[in-house]
């Protein structure tokens, strides 16, 4: 978009490639200036378009686990060091044991995730 550009909807992969570049271009834009307000909106467009075209699904609580792990750098020894033992831990991230209370509540306290991602149902390795 150009200085003046009408704002439009993100509908196509063409207009979503023109706005990451418009938003390229003001990503310095100061909050409250007619680009930083520019750049916040199109950036409310390019959400969108992503949440249409690339839906988020819903973790279980097991991949909620190892998303969390990833995201901080954790290693399953470091799970191991809050279940108690590195079989648990072990047993756990691979489907073979199932979450106790306990469980959740440990890990929320200590990596602050919380308790409402780990308590859903979820499968078991057979």
């Amino acid at each position: 978009m150009t200085q003046g550009a009408v704002l439009r909807p993100v509908r196509t992969k063409a207009d979503y490639e023109q706005a990451l570049a418009r938003i390229d271009a003001l990503w310095a834009a100061s909050y409250g200036t007619p680009e930083g307000d520019e750049l916040e909106a199109l950036a409310i467009l390019v959400q969108a378009y992503e949440a249409q075209v690339w839906p988020t699904l819903p973790l279980d609580p097991i991949e909620a686990l190892i998303a969390h792990m990833d995201l901080n750098g954790y290693q399953q020894s470091d799970l191991a060091a809050i279940l108690g033992s590195p079989s648990r831990a072990s047993e756990t991230l691979n489907r073979k044991r199932a979450l106790s209370l306990s469980m959740i509540r440990t890990i929320s306290a200590k990596w602050g995730i919380p308790v409402s991602f780990l308590v859903k149902a979820y499968p078991l390795a057979a």
